[in-house]
């Protein structure tokens, strides 16, 4: 009987023991969730911080996007705008040539027209 009376005390002093930091463990909770103050809040901030974050990201994908699109638009204009350059300078040697002759016809022309 008394090993049973003892028992039921050790009980009693671990469930006093047990309550004791449970409402300890309440208290630091309510603390730590506060949002003035505590991580409540700085998770709160957080959150918001987040959200903005995520905007500026968007805005910045958006904004890459449309200025490649407007570079490849000007790497395709300068292709194209090479590509007539080196047929110019590949075919002005020919017109120049043909420019030549027709000019010395023309002068050969008007040089019998006037004798």
């Amino acid at each position: 009987m008394m090993t049973l009376h003892f028992v039921e005390i050790l009980l009693f002093v671990a469930c006093f023991l047990l309550s004791g930091f449970c409402f300890s463990l309440t208290r630091k909770l309510r603390r730590l969730n506060n949002l003035e103050s505590g991580i409540g809040g700085a998770i709160a901030v957080l959150i918001g911080e987040i959200a903005r974050l995520e905007k500026s990201i968007l805005s910045a994908r958006s904004e890459a996007l449309k200025a490649t699109a407007g570079l490849s638009e000007e790497i395709e204009r300068a292709k194209q705008e090479k590509a007539y350059w080196v047929l110019q300078q590949k075919f002005a040697p020919l017109r120049e040539g043909k420019l030549l002759t027709t000019k010395r016809r023309r002068m050969r022309q008007t040089e019998g027209n006037d004798a």
